[in-house]
């Protein structure tokens, strides 16, 4: 028996060093060292303080500014510590309701927009969290936040064309546009 078990706890402390504390200290240098932007959560600061994060959507209503997708976490939306979808199916009356209510609330925050309705600004995402809306999206809202903020269209376009991010390496993914960046270049003045 103490053949047998001396080898195996000798492997189980070394293996507990090496996958525990070795693994884990390397991969934490080289994210800190390589990657420091990223590895702290891709936060963004506007005058030394911390406004939110490139990768977690926030909750924006006021129509000065652009709305992001709908957030299905619990109890408060956008909580990045409840990350889920609302798993309502297709046939789901309360999924009908939801949509029907934010098509709703988009009419009404801009009655004269007679534009298609993004699927992306009346659904949630799987995540909850999803920090991008479509360039579809940020078109529909262009006419509200223009007049909100008593700027010009072709002004909250060109904020809205500098803040749409094409697809990744050119061929993954749709393009994008970050709906907090977007909301602080709008605060910023930026045009």
């Amino acid at each position: 028996m103490k053949n047998v078990l001396r080898p195996a706890l000798v492997l189980f402390v070394a293996l507990t060093v090496v996958t525990g504390l070795i693994y884990p200290a390397v991969v934490t240098a080289i994210g800190q060292a390589a990657f420091s932007h990223q590895a702290n959560g891709s936060m963004i600061e506007r005058d030394g303080k911390t406004v939110g994060s490139e990768i977690i959507g926030q909750q924006f209503d006021a129509p000065q500014y652009f709305w992001g997708r709908l957030s299905a976490t619990t109890p408060n939306p956008y909580n990045a510590g409840s990350s889920s979808g609302s798993n309502l199916g297709p046939t789901n009356p309360a999924l009908a309701d939801e949509i029907k209510g934010r098509i709703d609330a988009l009419h009404a925050a801009d009655p004269d927009n007679q534009m298609a309705l993004p699927v992306d600004l009346v659904t949630s995402s799987g995540s909850g969290l999803d920090p991008e809306i479509s360039p579809a999206a940020a078109a529909y809202q262009v006419t509200r936040v223009a007049k909100a903020r008593g700027m010009t269209v072709e002004q909250v376009q060109a904020l809205v064309a500098q803040a749409t991010a094409g697809r990744q390496f050119g061929v993954l993914g749709e393009p994008r546009v970050n709906v907090l960046k977007l909301n602080l270049a709008l605060d910023a003045g930026k045009g």
